[in-house]
């Protein structure tokens, strides 16, 4: 008879997570996921952040086990040591909090692990770089070693975040009660056949085509806006397209061009309320890469918005997700214009275009089911290191 194999715990580490943030919402969002599963899983993290705003909507509760520090504030002498550093995403930690750790490691005679958290990439780079080390050349960790770690698509990438109960919580939701929670609190009237697609992105090139589309469908729409850039671009887009309309030949059209188009302007939420509204609709536009990850458990139709850089370099690595996902081409057409990669129109967003889009997603989510997340391998990778 063979014993029954005890699980070995996992001992709790302190971990600093350092992050700097650009719009609000994608670096900030990924490492708040981050020191949530953390801490939800045991381990001690203090986030050390330099705009906090995003937080007050996001995270209004906070999380137990997750202290938010100031970006460049000081350590009281009696915190713990640090045993695993995590700069996000280029950030570059303070001289003065590398002095502390210095310190902290003479007198405690153990360094800790220093991880350098990429940006997510389908781009092939990834595999040949993840889990590299950067010797530390000056400063007062001279001496200490960098390691990348870079979240990816497959299984020799540092994978994507993943908590232990997403997949529980995602079947437990009811798709019919959040809708009709939805319609009540706006007003509008359940209709028979509505596509429902939520709209989180910049400023899409394609936007009033979308719109356009979506007005002159053979099925209502309802769209499901999200506050700030997206908001505002919305606002933007249909003013134009309603002013071209109401004076081309300087007559206004019989036809109400908006009545098979609703909007709903969304008021920001916490991250676990966005899951939902990823889970409830039938097509996500998303931006950023907290979103495109969150987006691809939901297992519905996608389109990614990725960040605009000014050399272009954001279309490779566009180009190598969709190759991974294996998008078929009216999907590759879609993030091409929406992207302003191309001039071309937009593909028709059909019950049949949909459905290949959703069955190409799913595939891809299965596949990530099967590699390990993101948090475990770092969990694994800075245990081995100690």
């Amino acid at each position: 008879m063979t014993a029954a194999l005890i699980p070995i715990p996992t001992p709790t580490l302190q971990w600093d997570i350092f992050c700097q943030v650009i719009d609000n919402f994608g670096d900030i969002g990924v490492c708040w996921r981050l020191a949530c599963d953390l801490a939800q899983r045991g381990q001690c993290v203090r986030l050390w952040i330099d705009d906090t705003s995003a937080l007050q909507w996001m995270a209004p509760h906070g999380c137990a086990g997750v202290q938010v520090w100031p970006w460049g504030s000081t350590l009281p002498a009696h915190a713990a040591p640090t045993d695993v550093l995590i700069e996000a995403f280029g950030c570059e930690i303070t001289p003065e909090t590398i002095a502390i750790c210095a310190h902290q490691a003479s007198v405690r005679g153990q360094k800790p692990v220093w991880i350098n958290l990429e940006y997510l990439s389908a781009e092939r780079y990834v595999e040949r770089c993840h889990a590299l080390p950067s010797p530390v050349q000056h400063g007062p960790a001279a001496g200490w070693i960098k390691w990348f770690f870079y979240p990816g698509f497959t299984p020799a990438t540092g994978g994507v975040l993943r908590e232990p109960d997403l997949q529980t919580r995602q079947t437990r939701f009811d798709i019919a009660a959040w809708r009709n929670a939805h319609q009540a609190g706006t007003g509008v009237n359940p209709t028979s056949g509505e596509r429902w697609i939520s709209l989180f992105c910049y400023e899409p090139p394609a936007l009033a085509q979308l719109l356009a589309q979506c007005a002159h469908a053979s099925a209502p729409t309802q769209l499901l806006v999200t506050p700030g850039r997206a908001a505002a671009a919305v606002r933007s887009a249909w003013d134009g397209i309603e002013h071209e309309i109401e004076y081309k030949n300087g007559l206004k059209p019989l036809l109400d061009v908006r009545s098979q188009l609703s909007f709903s302007y969304l008021e920001p939420c916490t991250q676990s309320a966005f899951d939902e509204l990823l889970w409830a609709c039938d097509l996500n536009l998303v931006r950023g890469e907290d979103s495109l990850v969150r987006a691809l458990w939901a297992g519905k139709p996608l389109v990614w918005h990725i960040y605009p850089q000014h050399d272009n370099a954001h279309h490779a690595k566009l180009h190598a997700f969709l190759d991974w996902l294996q998008a078929p081409p009216s999907l590759r057409q879609f993030h091409a214009v929406w992207n302003g990669i191309s001039t071309a129109r937009l593909p028709v967003l059909d019950q049949d275009t949909l459905r290949a889009w959703g069955d190409c997603v799913r595939r891809a989510r299965a596949q990530l089911w099967t590699q390990n997340d993101l948090l475990t391998q770092l969990l694994g990778f800075c245990l081995g290191k100690r």
